[in-house]
């Protein structure tokens, strides 16, 4: 694309392009070495620079791990049965910027390294801006994840594992505990893990199951669970909950919006929603490289270029362009044609008349966020 754009390469002083080869080199070099690294300080220094022009001082993190379909001889076989890779994510709910990413291998257990992922993301937050909560499906469904949050008074609502213990204590609720809730049923109980230093509350769905016609000993219902030690009512924590995923039963069945018939905001986008633009708007559904740590400096990049949009879209470009994603953004704005000509020694843009005012809104606030600080 940039081989194509001469007026950008012309504006951006890019006389020479790798090709592709060249580029795998380097992330294969970069990879080797200490790139990694350096990139996790890169990303540290940009999430601190766009955290600190907010006024908020809390937020919600949403962990999850995502598999990357590869056929590339090193690629690792995934719990789904496909060769690839599984990197796992964590961003904020309150912005949708990636706070967190670690690149895996496809077989890596998704219940593994869930803790200290949390910790990681807890690192990169600067100093003044805390997690105060976490969300995550039941790979985290782990005592010492609860044990932690409870030493660190973050709440948490995480997806329950149906294993027998949890099933039994399901059978124990009394009927009279269900209550109707959406096209469901819902009740609570509390619980614990054999290694929990305190007692949580389980929020329990219930729901019939699809019809069978000739199975008589089908069960009357199928569960889902949701394991949490907010105050809230069980139907507002199962809200709360929902935002960090799309229909499925590891976000428990709700609806993707639960807003009626108004406009989602940014702000209420799922976790997986934000996931899938980083892959699919980013190119980050595919990797170049056979080696993993050069696909890992691969993806960190993508999500430093994702992190660079959601700062653009929040504190460059005006209020009603925040709830676009990268490709709205690409055919409503990057894509806008313009003519380079140069007059007096000096080179101009020539654009439409009716996007000169976003041009120079756009320029004016890139120009006071770059000076940001400066005396």
């Amino acid at each position: 694309m940039l081989r194509g754009d001469e007026g950008l390469r012309t504006l951006l002083n890019l006389t020479a392009l790798p090709s592709s080869d060249a580029a795998g080199d380097w992330l294969r070099r970069i990879g080797a070495g200490e790139g990694l690294a350096g990139l996790t300080r890169v990303q540290r220094r940009l999430l601190q620079k766009l955290l600190r022009k907010e006024s908020r001082r809390e937020y919600t993190l949403d962990i999850d791990a995502t598999q990357i379909v590869a056929e590339k001889e090193a690629a690792k076989w995934t719990y789904k049965g496909e060769k690839g890779y599984l990197p796992r994510v964590g961003t904020l709910a309150e912005n949708g910027l990636i706070v967190g990413e670690a690149f895996r291998d496809g077989n890596a257990a998704p219940a593994s390294g869930n803790l200290e992922f949390i910790r990681y993301c807890e690192q990169q937050m600067p100093e003044g801006k805390r997690i105060v909560a976490v969300r995550a499906d039941s790979a985290a469904y782990q005592a010492a994840i609860f044990n932690a949050c409870e030493e660190q008074k973050q709440h948490f609502a995480i997806g329950a594992d149906l294993d027998a213990t949890v099933k039994a204590v399901i059978a124990e609720i009394p009927e009279a505990a269900w209550v109707k809730w959406r096209d469901a049923e819902i009740a609570e109980t509390v619980h614990s893990l054999a290694k929990t230093n305190k007692a949580f509350r389980l929020i329990v769905i219930r729901r019939p199951p699809p019809g069978d016609l000739f199975d008589a000993n089908a069960p009357c219902y199928r569960y889902t669970a949701v394991a949490s030690n907010r105050i809230e009512s069980a139907a507002d924590t199962l809200e709360w909950y929902a935002q960090r995923g799309e229909t499925s039963d590891k976000s428990v069945g709700l609806p993707i919006c639960t807003r009626s018939a108004r406009r989602v905001r940014y702000r209420d986008i799922p976790h997986d929603y934000r996931i899938k633009e980083l892959k699919l708007g980013f190119g980050m559904e595919r990797m170049p490289c056979g080696q993993l740590t050069a696909n890992a400096v691969f993806f960190r990049l993508g999500v430093l270029a994702y992190n660079l949009c959601q700062g653009f879209k929040r504190w460059v470009l005006k209020k009603e362009w925040r709830q676009h994603q990268v490709q709205t953004l690409r055919w409503r704005l990057y894509q806008i044609a313009g003519k380079l000509v140069r007059h007096a020694g000096r080179m101009m843009l020539k654009v439409r008349d009716n996007v000169i005012e976003l041009f120079e809104h756009i320029r004016m606030q890139c120009w006071l966020l770059a000076n940001e600080g400066e005396t």
